[in-house]
């Protein structure tokens, strides 16, 4: 099921009429969605702790550089290349252990969609360079999860705090407890709140 339906909607805006609020300024959010796969995971390396926009442009370089974006044609491309391609020496190591992982058989993508959230998030988290941030993302985005919150997401705390004026991290974690089971489409609306208000389209 998309992460932004009916049912998500209803039952967080019953909840909290500040998701009603954002929804009648700014309209639904989007139902961000992105293709599984080694493509993507490696993509959402490259937008670690980096604006958007910058890691899309890394994205670009190297999709260009490649015949076919995938684990071999990857492992093929030498430190320097992908230097050139704006990827820093930490992602290259991260993207490279992710294109050996997948040729190892130590990450089946494909199986992933049937595993339990908590099992998927594990199994991705073995790699080198994937953290919980990367984890929760890629299975929001491809594998459309509908109960999780990205707590190492800056838009996504830093609105809590702006809208609930929630002081803490702590504080904010405790506020998305009360989204459950739906924290995946209360995300995405203040995804959704955070871009709108500063003008800001989403890079996908």
């Amino acid at each position: 099921m998309a992460i932004i339906n009916p049912q998500a909607i209803t039952s967080l805006c019953e909840k909290d009429h500040i998701f009603s609020a954002i929804i009648e300024k700014y309209g639904e959010a989007p139902n961000w969605e992105r293709p599984e796969g080694f493509e993507t995971l490696a993509r959402i390396i490259l937008e670690q702790q980096v604006s958007l926009e910058s890691a899309q442009a890394a994205y670009q370089r190297l999709k260009q550089k490649l015949p076919v974006f995938a684990p071999t044609t990857i492992l093929q491309l030498s430190d320097e290349e992908m230097r050139a391609c704006s990827v820093s020496r930490q992602k290259t190591r991260y993207i490279k252990a992710l294109a050996q992982a997948i040729l190892n058989g130590d990450l089946d993508l494909e199986q992933l969609p049937t595993l339990p959230t908590e099992t998927a998030k594990t199994e991705l988290k073995k790699i080198v360079g994937i953290g919980e941030w990367t984890a929760k993302i890629y299975l929001m985005f491809c594998l459309q999860k509908e109960d999780i919150f990205p707590e190492g997401d800056i838009a996504a705390i830093n609105t809590v705090k702006e809208l609930w004026q929630a002081k803490s991290k702590e504080e904010v974690l405790e506020i998305t407890k009360k989204w459950s089971p739906y924290r995946s489409a209360a995300t995405y609306l203040l995804w959704h709140y955070y871009l709108c208000k500063r003008g800001r389209k989403a890079v996908l």
